[in-house]
């Protein structure tokens, strides 16, 4: 009769070491299953952000290789160049102030004339118009004299500069461009350095920057990614 007892319950423990087993293994195939499911999404979405900057890095190639094609011929008469961060420089400080003044010199609007209103027209092209957040105007000098004096002059030139332009604006583009225009003087804290040294000459400039939402949605895929990290 213990015989038969004892068989009984080790029926009754294989059974329930069986149940168990099969539990678990139950509960590490649904773990697999989510495991592959979040790593299938955060691939997706890996290459969703990598299409986004693809298509984000396109347009501000594309916007540069058509600055270059519409101002090719002028500027080196201007004494200006065009890189491919978008920033339209003009570097020769004899063309656009007098020293210490925030008057546009006759040459400056001269070249604003024939400059700012091809300008506006590339950028407002159907391809970017809605990718442009930010069109700024910044004023530079260099290092010689107090910092706050350079910063109120340098501040001083960039709103004349912006006044100028707005008036060489259609009405339907200064009505798209007054959100996105803003006048930047930054003194001397972007000095342009030649063999390791500032040089005082092209230091004095005005630069005309375009910032695209490619920026923005860099950040936007940055943060999405340090949260999934973290």
């Amino acid at each position: 009769m213990k015989k038969k007892s004892t068989v009984h319950e080790e029926r009754e423990e294989n059974a329930f070491a069986l149940s168990t087993g099969d539990l678990m293994a139950g509960l590490l195939f649904i773990f697999v299953l989510l495991l592959m499911s979040a790593l299938l999404r955060v691939q997706e979405q890996a290459e969703e952000d990598e299409k986004v900057v693809q298509q984000y890095d396109q347009i501000k190639t594309q916007l540069y290789i058509d600055l270059q094609e519409e101002f090719k011929e002028d500027l080196t008469v201007w004494r200006a160049t065009i890189d491919s961060t978008l920033c339209v420089r003009f570097q020769e400080p004899s063309m656009l102030f007098d020293l210490d003044k925030a008057v546009l010199k006759q040459n400056f609007k001269d070249i604003l004339n024939d400059f700012f209103p091809r300008y506006i027209k590339v950028l407002n092209r159907p391809k970017y118009k809605d990718n442009i957040v930010e069109i700024r105007i910044e004023g530079h000098t260099d290092s010689s004299g107090e910092y706050f004096h350079n910063m109120e002059l340098s501040q001083n030139r960039t709103r004349t500069v912006l006044q100028y332009c707005f008036g060489l604006m259609t009405e339907n583009e200064s009505q798209w461009a007054k959100s996105l225009i803003t006048a930047n003087g930054l003194s001397s804290s972007q000095p342009i350095l030649v063999n390791g040294k500032e040089d005082m000459s092209l230091s004095r400039r005005v630069e005309f920057r375009v910032r695209t939402n490619a920026e923005k949605q860099l950040e936007e895929i940055a943060e999405r990614r340090f949260k999934i990290k973290s």
